[in-house]
């Protein structure tokens, strides 16, 4: 009878095998996002990470949800492919992206533009005034 008890048994393959594998870059997809990222560094200092390995682990991060220190050290460095995440946030990297997929799925007739609306953030000012609230942390004298 207990043998056949397998609440605490551990699942044949381990969860984070299992999402490292949905989470890959294919070679075709690579083939298509490559060109868009930054080239590897010339001349001196440390050379720039692999953009293919970076890309992959901030792929799990968004599709596990996990904290940036829990990321497989299969991959390498956490903390390499988040400063890889946030050098592309602000050289405009993630958005030539995003436009380079965004042509191609309207290209395959893909994207359904009737539907398609622009996700807006309404923020209310502070105590319904009708501008910004000014940051806790400044006092401006009266």
């Amino acid at each position: 009878m207990l043998d056949e008890y397998k609440l605490f048994q551990k699942p044949p393959a381990p969860l984070t095998l299992v999402f490292m594998r949905t989470t890959q870059l294919t070679d075709e997809q690579w083939r298509r996002l490559a060109p868009l990222l930054p080239s590897l560094r010339n001349g001196r200092g440390r050379p720039r990470a692999d953009g293919r390995n970076t890309l992959n682990v901030i792929l799990y991060v968004l599709r596990t949800g996990c904290r940036w220190q829990d990321v497989p050290r299969t991959y390498g460095s956490p903390t390499t492919c988040w400063r890889g995440l946030r050098t592309w946030e602000e050289d405009g990297t993630w958005e030539r992206i995003w436009r380079s997929l965004l042509a191609l799925l309207d290209e395959l007739g893909k994207l359904k533009w009737v539907k398609a609306f622009l996700d807006g953030s309404f923020v209310p000012a502070k105590k319904g005034e009708m501008e910004w609230g000014k940051p806790n942390a400044v006092r401006v004298p009266r």
